[in-house]
């Protein structure tokens, strides 16, 4: 990538990634094109490949720009909370931060575990287990002892996670991703599962 990329005014630094992510989201590595991209951003070709050599220098830029703006808005969710919902709470409120930003960058990230090709793959290598280790330590004093006997905490953290990714794609389906009304969304689900887990 060229470095002066981070020259351009931000407006239109964030409208060139906003594009790309959402191409590269909707359509993975091998389908999204650097056309759909440029007309989203409202810029030429040319200037798209000044910055960025060709399409895997951009996915490889915007895969780790992705990873270490998500793992600088969660590093601060922790903040001595223990309750293992209102952690989860701060969790998605950090990533909804993200999103008012970036709104295709959860799904861009989420869109890598069923990429294919092989040059995709091996772009995102390094660093596939940086924002796992981030979550997991953000998570890692949540007080369990509150859960009925019954649950399993692996298996309610996949739930968790099958059901927030659903309706986050549901609603970019439908058109109708908001972050703000996606985090109470997400915040009548966690009290649902607290009010079902918790003894």
């Amino acid at each position: 990538m060229n470095e002066k990329f981070f020259d351009l005014k931000k407006e239109k630094q964030d409208r060139m990634i906003n594009a790309a992510l959402k191409i590269f989201a909707k359509n993975g590595y091998r389908h999204a094109s650097t056309d759909d991209m440029v007309a989203e951003a409202g810029i030429s070709k040319g200037l798209l490949f000044h910055y960025f050599e060709n399409k895997l220098g951009l996915y490889t830029f915007l895969y780790n720009y992705s990873v270490r703006f998500m793992v600088l808005e969660l590093s601060g969710c922790g903040g001595g909370e223990e309750d293992f919902f209102e952690l989860l709470k701060r969790r998605e409120a950090a990533k909804m931060q993200v999103l008012k930003k970036y709104p295709y960058m959860q799904l861009f990230l989420d869109s890598i575990r069923f990429e294919d090709v092989a040059e995709a793959l091996y772009a995102t290598e390094e660093k596939k287990n940086v924002i796992p280790e981030a979550l997991e330590a953000m998570m890692k004093g949540a007080d369990t002892s509150r859960f009925k006997p019954e649950v399993k905490l692996e298996k309610l953290n996949q739930l968790i996670e099958y059901t927030l990714r659903g309706m986050m794609e549901d609603r970019f389906l439908e058109n109708s991703f908001h972050p703000d009304i996606m985090y109470e969304e997400i915040n009548s689900y966690l009290l649902m599962l607290k009010k079902l887990t918790y003894r």
